[in-house]
């Protein structure tokens, strides 16, 4: 069935009619996809995407871990597999396991995203099933040789302004480099990831500094580390990068001496490091990343409370990003308050903060970012980024921070179709949030209007400095 014009507006006649208005005039506004995790090297290379599954199911962990919970395999999916087992390795197979369980996705964010691209991209209206998998297949697979289905094409064709990449603190960011000397002039930067030089429980962690330190050609031990930061943060800047991403399994900070600071760098070097030093030097290095931000202007993301790689066998079978990351209670106002106490108040720090506990939206994110200058709060994320996860952010959240303490949209996604996809909900779910405020006449339409341009397009790329 074709895509219904008024999908996600209110039912009632005057709110519907006031968000029909509204969303008119932020349709079509360019997308700032500030955060996110496609490839660099589609830019780079530019080259046909290889088959529908590769486009569609391969690289959507909310697409393999709901048919994961219905009992299908990943190597059924094509997933590789950690040692090398063998996994299906034809499209057209792999497409149609997912048109047999398409059923699975009803009333999920998914099944609206994978419909828009359907219809907006490959003109296709009828709904997958089982029976016309094939049929559906050929036609999605007959445009992808063409060039307009290139990904530099398709950057054009979604209205793209800017999109940023996700990009360990190492990378050598060769495919952006590729990128800028092309002369094309679409604007893909990187973001700082340094998780895996931060985080001393994972077991490649010491290797992870090391590599640091020999890029930065600093010296291993604490202010040799810090150098190396500073050093790689400059790199990345070098090469169009606005901001930094953390990804901590809590927000926890702390403001230690400099002393006791290396004696913990120290401590967490060695191979049987403590759970309680691992945590606190994550919390150190929170507060030094919102240092160095001020440093030199890099916004600073935090997105905690996601219990990684959950299925321990998934993760020995196939590593991370599995779709077996689950989302927990996460504090923020005690957990926050050695980095705001030092940086809080500074106005050349910006820390967007993202959270997938919503019990604290309007307990604990709404007031801290309703007060200090430096805090921002992020939208509805993961398995909040549908329209019932976005609805509950701004309801949650507005009567506290408004709407100017939060940052617009992002899409976080390596699922390149879904993108104007993402940001089509969150436009028609802002509008018809707005629509019901001027229905209740607790604003004029002109301001909705200036709000809606605002949360669809401007506070993304103020708040990221873009």
């Amino acid at each position: 069935m074709p895509l219904h014009p008024d999908r996600l507006f209110p039912i009632e006649a005057d709110a519907r009619s006031i968000a029909r208005r509204l969303f008119c005039e932020v349709e079509r506004l360019p997308i700032i996809s500030p955060h996110g995790h496609t490839d660099p090297l589609w830019y780079a290379h530019d080259e046909a995407f290889p088959d529908p599954a590769s486009l569609f199911v391969k690289p959507d962990h909310y697409i393999f871990r709901m048919l994961y919970s219905q009992g299908v395999k990943l190597e059924d999916l094509g997933v590789p597999r950690h040692d090398g087992g063998p996994v299906e390795t034809d499209g057209r197979t792999i497409w149609r396991l997912f048109a047999k369980h398409w059923y699975l996705f009803r009333g999920t964010p998914s099944r609206l995203w994978f419909e828009h691209a359907m219809e907006t991209v490959f003109g296709i209206t009828e709904r997958l099933n089982e029976s016309n998998a094939d049929e559906i297949y050929d036609r999605i697979a007959g445009k992808l040789d063409e060039p307009a289905m290139r990904p530099r094409a398709l950057y054009k064709q979604f209205g793209i302004e800017v999109i940023s990449t996700t990009d360990a603190a190492t990378d050598d960011l060769a495919a952006h480099d590729i990128i800028r000397k092309s002369g094309w002039d679409g604007r893909v930067i990187p973001a700082y990831r340094p998780d895996a030089v931060i985080d001393a429980s994972r077991a490649d962690f010491r290797a992870n500094v090391e590599r640091l330190i020999a890029l930065a050609g600093t010296s291993l031990n604490y202010k040799g580390y810090l150098e190396a930061h500073r050093n790689r943060r400059a790199y990345f800047k070098a090469r169009g990068a606005t901001s930094s991403d953390h990804g901590h399994p809590s927000a926890r900070t702390a403001n230690l001496s400099v002393t006791d600071a290396a004696a913990l760098f120290e401590r967490v070097l060695r191979p049987d490091v403590s759970y309680a030093d691992a945590d606190l030097f994550r919390a150190q290095m929170l507060t030094e990343m919102a240092r160095m931000s001020i440093d030199d202007g890099l916004v600073m993301q935090l997105h905690p409370g996601s219990f990684r790689n959950h299925n321990a066998t998934v993760f020995a079978g196939f590593g991370p990003d599995k779709g077996a990351d689950i989302p927990r209670s996460t504090g923020y106002v005690e957990e926050l308050k050695p980095l705001l106490d030092a940086f809080g108040n500074n106005p050349h720090l910006t820390l967007i903060l993202f959270t997938l506990d919503e019990t604290s939206y309007s307990r604990e994110l709404a007031p801290l970012a309703g007060h200090y200058p430096a805090l921002r709060l992020g939208p509805a994320w993961w398995f909040h980024d549908s329209p019932e996860g976005m609805r509950r952010f701004r309801e949650l959240t507005t009567e506290t921070a408004g709407f100017y303490n939060t940052v617009g949209f992002n899409d976080d996604t390596r699922a390149y179709l879904s993108i104007p996809a993402r940001h089509d909900m969150a436009r028609r779910v802002d509008c018809a949030y707005l629509a019901r405020l001027v229905a209740d006449h607790r604003l004029d339409e002109d301001e909705a209007h200036t709000i809606a341009h605002d949360l669809s397009y401007r506070l993304a790329k103020q708040a990221y400095r873009l």
